[in-house]
Order: structure tokens, then C-alpha cells, then sequence
């Protein structure tokens, strides 16, 4: 393990952490509030992150070192974000603010506040724009940003970026970097531009335009989106929530002209289809809870792309609906986004892949000498990926269901727990009953925060990078 190598690329992606405070700490200035949290915040982490880029090393980099490297920074990076938090005097232990940062950077969405309406705006703008910084990847950005690393950063994307294929954009992995992040900044800044149009005020559009840009879903409203009582308001960030859900990677082909090859796209295909079809039926199936069936089909394709998308906004309580609507969120909570996109969840792509393998196995069962092959988007899937999808499908829900016996703990209902943990590892934010849109995770004791936290972590890492970390042979040297 090349130990100086990873601890020079966590100390520079501090360094970009600790820069990217200047943005809150320019908002609490400009709002006249306290900017004491951001100095503490800055002077840690800035400090922190020199000493550690500082180190020298060689530039081996290997698989191990990136999954490493991954699961190690992401940890710091929680750490530090949380110090403005905790110097507000708004959290009540260190372990919230931990839960509230990591809550923010992987883009979960899940809170410990009882109410946020009372906090600084400061405060509030660098627990969205954490989801903004997280939703790509801090480690994407760091590449972007830093490319004199020399090392082969392609290992770093192979680990925070989600998905079972992973591939450059172009040949060079910063390049690849410049190209994601600045369709992810273009898409923000249109998104900015719609909501300002429709009347809403700029410090929410920008706010909300980082949570929903990162698939998070913090608000500054107590009550979500619904509390802006806009249908307009909810239109758009729906309709963003399913573009964000989208693999990146076909928003460069649409760039690059090659918009029919990007339309062919399997998995957009199976994710437009689960989101047409849950639509359809949740709006039918709660048409009797509202006025009109305009508005049961708006509540409906708003909460369906909040929930697919995972971003946890919610413009109703949707715990109030019938059990066919609340079971069917659960099951696209499981499902998630599309790979490639800043959404969570165990990914379109992977649950396609799993239908085709059991399409596949019963085919062969029909016609035992047949030769089948899984093919996704007309191109035949290696059998090694296969695998991989079939060992991350089942650690993904052996480490759910072993953080559900340790959350059990705490004596909540099988809804509540269930749910808080399926939330916290597909990223999501809100899940049912106690966790529901309208309430929050505050009443849990520190060890299922703490918990939750590495669910947060594991599931926006996709298990193997935090397992690498608690892995014997990855602090071995060679």
C-alpha cells in the first residue's frame, strides 16, 4: 500500500473542501451572521490538508490504493465538513453533525434537525452545497481540480463512481473530470435560471438547486417543497431530479452529436419505463386523497422522482398514502437511479442486468445445450462483470440487513428501522413512519447514527471501497 500517495491525495482533497467553505462563509457575511463556524472549519481543514499534501511519494497507484483511498477520504472528509456544524451551536453532539455532513456529502438527505428554519443561512447553504460537492464526487472534483497527482486516477474513479461498468469519457482521468463536472455545473445553472423564472427567491434556487443537482434533498423549509405550495416549483425540480438521475455519460454523446446512440441506451429505457408505469398506477391508487386527478398525477410524478432519483424532497407526507403506494417507494428506493448518474440506490443498470441473468438461467433450464449471453445495449456483458453485479447485489443487502439488527436496538418499529436503514444505504433521505418526509432521524442513540453514517458512506461508495478499509492485506506494504 503506497500510504504517502493516499494520504497526499486525501490532504489535497481537503485542501478543496477547505476552499469550497469560502462560498457559506461569503453567504454568512453577506446575511450578517456569525462567520466564526467557517473560520474554525477553514483553518482545520486547510491546515490538516497542507500537512498531509506536503508528503512525498512515488507514483504507484494501484486498485487497492484507489478503493483505499475512496473509503479513507470520504471518512475525513465528513470529519471536517461537520467542524462548522458543531461550532454553530445548533447540533447537540459531534456525532449529529457528523451524521448531518455525511448526510449532506453522499447526498442522503437524511437529518437529525427538528426544524431548519431557525438555522443561519449560512449554515443551510453549506449543508446543501455539500450535496452539490458530494453528488459527483469530491474525489472526481480533486482530479478535475489537482491532475498533477501522477498517479492513475482512473483507480480513484473506478471507486466513487457508481455503476458496474466504469469508463473514461476521454483518455486522460482529468480531462474525463473537466467534462462531467462541467455538464453537472451546466445542468445546476439551468436549473438556477428555471426556478428564478418561476418566482422562486435566489438564495432557494440556489440552495435547492444543489440538492436537487446532487440527488440530496436537504431544504430550508421545515416541510420540504411542499412548503412552497408552487405546483410550477414542484414541476421543475422533478422534472430535474429524473435528469440527474440520468448516466453522464450520455449527456456527453447527446454533446457530441450522437444523440441516437444515447437514446438506445438500455438502461435509460428500463429507468423511463419503472418511472412511467409507478406513476401511472401511485396516481391512480391515491386519486381519492386529492381534488382531482391532475393533482393526485402531479404528487404522484413528484414523489416518484424523488424517490427513484433518490433526492428525498417531498411535496406531501407520503406516509399518509395507501400501503400499494408506500410499498411500491420502497421497492424504487431499492431500485435507485441510473449508473453513472449522482443518484443512489443499487442502480437501473444493475437490477436490469440481474432480470437478464434470470431470463438467462431459465432459458438454459428450457434448453440445457443453448449457449445464452447477457447482452446490455447491444454489447455482450463480460461474465467477470456479471459477477461482480451478483457479489455486490448480495454484500449490498448483508451489510443492510446487519445495520437493521444493530439499529433494531433502539426499540423502533420494523417500519422505522427497515426503512431508516434502506434510506441511509440507497442514499435517499426520508423513508418511512418515525423517518418519514415529515419527520427525522434525531430520536436514535449515537451508535446507529454512527451507523447509519457508514451506511451513508457505504452505500455512495458502493460497499467494496469501505470494506477495503477494514480489509487486513490493504495496510499491508508491499
Amino acid at each position: 500500500m503506497n500510504f504517502r500517495l493516499v494520504f497526499r491525495l486525501a490532504g489535497k482533497t481537503l485542501l478543496v473542501e477547505a476552499a469550497s467553505m469560502l462560498l457559506p462563509l461569503c453567504v454568512a457575511l453577506l446575511y450578517r451572521e456569525d462567520p466564526t463556524p467557517f473560520f474554525f472549519g477553514i483553518g482545520i481543514t486547510a491546515g490538516v490538508g497542507f500537512l498531509l499534501s506536503l508528503l512525498r511519494s512515488d507514483t504507484r497507484f494501484h486498485a487497492r490504493e484507489g478503493f483505499f483511498s475512496a473509503g479513507l477520504i470520504w471518512v475525513l472528509v465528513g470529519l471536517c465538513g461537520a467542524i462548522p456544524f458543531y461550532a454553530c451551536g445548533y447540533f447537540d453532539s459531534f456525532v449529529d453533525c457528523f451524521f448531518e455532513c455525511i448526510s449532506g456529502f453522499t447526498t442522503t438527505g437524511s437529518s437529525i434537525l427538528r426544524a431548519v428554519e431557525g438555522l443561519p443561512k449560512g449554515i443551510l447553504f453549506w449543508r446543501s452545497f455539500t450535496h452539490w460537492l458530494g453528488g459527483m464526487g469530491i474525489l472526481v472534483l480533486t482530479i478535475a481540480l489537482l491532475p498533477s497527482l501522477g498517479a492513475r486516477t482512473l483507480h480513484v474513479m473506478k471507486a466513487e463512481s457508481p455503476g458496474p461498468i466504469i469508463s473514461k469519457l476521454v483518455p486522460r482521468s482529468s480531462q474525463t473530470s473537466k467534462i462531467l463536472y462541467t455538464i453537472y455545473f451546466g445542468l445546476t445553472v439551468i436549473m438556477v435560471l428555471c426556478l428564478l423564472l418561476a418566482g422562486m427567491p435566489l438564495y432557494d434556487a440556489l440552495v435547492n438547486s444543489f440538492a436537487t443537482a446532487g440527488t440530496g434533498g436537504f431544504s430550508v423549509l421545515n416541510i420540504s417543497i411542499g412548503g412552497y405550495h408552487n405546483a410550477v416549483f414542484e414541476v421543475i425540480i422533478g422534472i430535474f431530479m429524473l435528469l440527474f438521475s440520468v448516466n453522464f455519460a450520455l449527456y456527453f454523446l447527446i454533446l457530441c452529436g450522437k444523440v441516437k446512440q444515447a437514446l438506445q441506451s438500455d438502461e435509460l429505457r428500463f429507468f423511463l419505463i419503472v418511472v412511467a408505469l409507478s406513476v401511472i398506477l401511485i396516481s391512480f391508487n391515491i386519486n381519492s386523497l386529492y381534488p382531482s386527478y391532475l393533482t393526485s398525477l402531479r404528487h404522484a410524478f413528484f414523489q416518484v422522482s424523488t424517490i427513484i432519483s433518490t433526492t428525498g424532497f417531498s411535496s406531501v407526507d407520503f406516509d399518509l398514502w395507501p400501503e400499494f403506494s408506500r410499498m411500491l417507494l420502497v421497492l424504487l428506493m431499492l431500485c435507485g437511479a441510473c449508473a453513472g448518474s449522482t443518484g443512489g440506490g443499487m442502480k437501473c443498470s444493475r437490477i436490469l442486468l440481474l432480470l437478464k441473468c434470470v431470463r438467462r438461467e431459465i432459458r438454459q433450464i428450457l434448453h440445457p445445450r443453448s449457449v445464452s449471453v447477457v447482452k446490455l445495449d447491444g454489447r455482450v456483458v463480460d461474465e467477470k462483470v456479471l459477477h461482480t453485479v451478483m457479489v455486490f447485489l448480495g454484500t449490498y443487502m448483508l451489510i443492510a440487513f446487519s445495520a437493521m439488527l444493530v439499529v433494531a436496538l433502539d426499540n423502533f418499529s420494523f417500519g422505522t428501522t427497515f426503512t431508516a436503514v434502506v434510506a441511509c444505504t440507497g442514499n435517499i433521505g426520508p423513508g418511512l413512519e418515525q423517518v418519514g418526509p415529515m419527520g427525522n432521524f434525531a430520536d436514535f442513540s449515537p451508535i446507529s447514527k454512527i451507523v447509519l453514517s457508514m451506511c451513508m458512506i457505504i452505500g455512495r461508495l458502493e460497499v467494496f471501497p469501505i470494506l477495503v478499509l477494514f480489509s487486513k492485506s490493504a495496510w499491508q506494504r508491499v
